[in-house]
């Protein structure tokens, strides 16, 4: 066997749990999302080597075929994937396939999808300015006749929203193929998560200005209730445009508000 001939997923993880220099083997993607699995997902494969291992396996670095992708990496280099970086949602929710450290792969692996609380807050703060400026902006080109710009900006605000709600709760924000997969099976505390993806599909979809307004109205108790109250009071006078406008009524997806915590409230 080598690099250039065609290789199946299974014989290489027998390959490699029979080299052991192999320390570790996980299997990202949708492999490890279960329902989400299609005819034209392949496996992709971390292969984690012992730091200063000598094996012929690193011959596979960058294999790449319609069935098999491979990662290899150094124990050291794993314990870096991600952090901070767009691989972290695939680590997080990755799943062990081969573990030799006693439990010490799938340790590397709840770390990177829990995120610290002083990382959690200062990504937070960050995510909060830039989906009141992308709000704010929609808004007011809205208000311009800027039909187009308001769309666009809306949109914009739903990426900046989805990571500031993960960060909130001190994860990293799924990839958008997996956000109903992630939220079904882990909802954001608080938050009602049918609600919450049709208010998202619809912004993205027509910058529903009235709704966009209505839900910065529950970010904003959440984020203040978590401290951010710095990065809302910036914007001083600007706050007003992103609110409620006093001939608005209060839709249905907001309407209930039962405590001072909620983040999205309403019936699904």
């Amino acid at each position: 066997m080598t690099a250039q001939q065609p290789v199946t997923y299974d014989a290489f993880v027998e390959l490699a749990a029979a080299d052991m220099a192999v320390v570790g083997l996980v299997l990202k993607g949708s492999r490890a999302h279960g329902d989400m699995i299609t005819r034209h997902s392949d496996h992709d494969l971390y292969v984690v080597l012992a730091d200063d291992a000598t094996t012929n396996l690193t011959r596979f670095a960058g294999h790449r075929t319609a069935e098999l992708d491979l990662v290899v990496v150094t124990l050291t280099e794993f314990r870096a994937a991600g952090m901070p970086g767009f691989e972290r949602y695939a680590l997080a929710r990755a799943q062990v396939v081969l573990d030799r450290l006693d439990g010490g792969i799938a340790r590397i692996l709840a770390d990177k999808a829990r995120l610290s609380a002083d990382e959690a807050f200062q990504d937070a703060g960050a995510w909060l300015d830039a989906y009141a400026n992308s709000l704010y902006r929609s808004v007011k080109n809205h208000r311009d006749g800027q039909a187009l710009a308001a769309r666009l900006d809306a949109a914009d605000s739903v990426r900046f929203l989805l990571e500031l709600l993960f960060a909130l709760d001190r994860r990293p924000r799924p990839y958008n193929k997996y956000l109903k997969w992630e939220l079904a099976r882990h909802p954001l505390p608080g938050w009602n998560t049918d609600v919450l993806l049709h208010a998202v599909d619809r912004i993205s979809a027509t910058g529903d200005v009235r709704l966009q307004r209505h839900l910065f109205t529950l970010v904003e108790a959440a984020a203040r209730q978590a401290g951010h109250s710095e990065v809302l009071d910036a914007w001083g006078e600007d706050l007003e445009l992103m609110r409620p406008q006093s001939d608005q009524a209060i839709q249905p997806l907001t309407a209930r508000l039962p405590d001072a915590t909620c983040r999205l409230c309403g019936s699904s």
